[in-house]
């Protein structure tokens, strides 16, 4: 059997009208039902509307909401992963499939996560692509308030920090592009330590239970499925680097020659190409690219 995992991009993958193809399918229904008990506003209408599914309030919800039930409906068909991962918030859907928490649990997280998050502004992220990073590290480590965000691919990585703080790496790294995030804050940073602190007590209190296939985590990419691991990783998720090029390079030594990512987009398909060029990658966006 060709060993497969199964992988959840994060904020910024969302697209406008996403979730709406899967109404027609009972199981999602009850999701999008128990989804709006939960939130106190519907899904799929947020999904419809551009400027609120790119509020961090919204966005992390739908997203989490739709990938679930995408993976839900893959495993209601037969299919299963070997190995999961998620980019950030994508970790939560992750953890999810991996049997950590359930799906009700999992919402409430997220929802709380994505409330404590949209309040932490004033800092800024942007992303930097085909760069020197020895210049980047350099930069990065004599500029105080900045720090690697997102270590994405060897072209491509996300900066975070106080504004005045990231423009002044920009200003001193050659790179093709530097391009500011759509973000309320700086996210993956430490000046996330008091939303993060807050959000500690609430994961505290829901229980983990050990996972049933190993899960890479974004601060510790080594595959676990230790509950208490995967709880310590996760609080420190909303401070720490998504190191996501190094969760690339795990694939092919924990024997993974299949990859799926399953929400919209494909950012994380993309960049793991760039990473490990002879995995075979595929999407499940939407309803029609759900195998039968």
């Amino acid at each position: 059997m060709t060993k497969t995992a199964w992988v959840f991009p994060g904020q910024g993958s969302q697209a406008l009208g996403m979730g709406t193809d899967l109404l027609d399918l009972p199981s999602a229904q009850d999701k999008f039902a128990q989804a709006e008990d939960i939130l106190g506003w519907s899904v799929t209408e947020i999904c419809q509307n551009e400027e609120k599914l790119s509020t961090t309030l919204y966005t992390q919800p739908c997203l989490y909401i739709v990938e679930s039930i995408l993976a839900d409906i893959l495993r209601e068909r037969g299919h299963k992963p070997d190995l999961v991962a998620g980019h950030s918030l994508g970790e939560y859907i992750a953890l999810y499939i991996a049997g950590v928490f359930e799906w009700s649990a999992g919402l409430r997280l997220v929802k709380r996560r994505a409330e404590l998050m949209e309040s932490a502004a004033g800092g800024m992220m942007a992303a930097l692509m085909n760069f020197d990073r020895e210049q980047l590290e350099q930069a990065i480590a004599q500029t105080p308030d900045v720090v690697l965000a997102n270590d994405n691919s060897a072209a491509q990585v996300v900066i975070s920090g106080t504004p005045e703080a990231v423009q002044t790496v920009i200003s001193q790294v050659k790179a093709k592009r530097a391009i500011p995030l759509k973000v309320s804050g700086a996210f993956h940073s430490p000046l996330m330590v008091a939303p993060s602190s807050e959000f500690q007590e609430v994961l505290e209190a829901v229980e983990f239970q050990p996972a049933n296939v190993p899960v890479l985590s974004n601060v510790e990419p080594l595959p676990s499925v230790d509950a208490e691991i995967l709880k310590q990783r996760l609080i420190k998720q909303m401070t720490g680097s998504v190191r996501w090029r190094e969760i690339s390079l795990q694939l092919p030594v924990n024997d993974i020659k299949r990859v799926v990512e399953i929400g919209p987009g494909n950012v994380l398909t993309n960049l793991i190409k760039r990473t490990c060029s002879d995995l075979i990658l595929e999407n499940v966006r939407n309803a029609t690219e759900l195998p039968h």
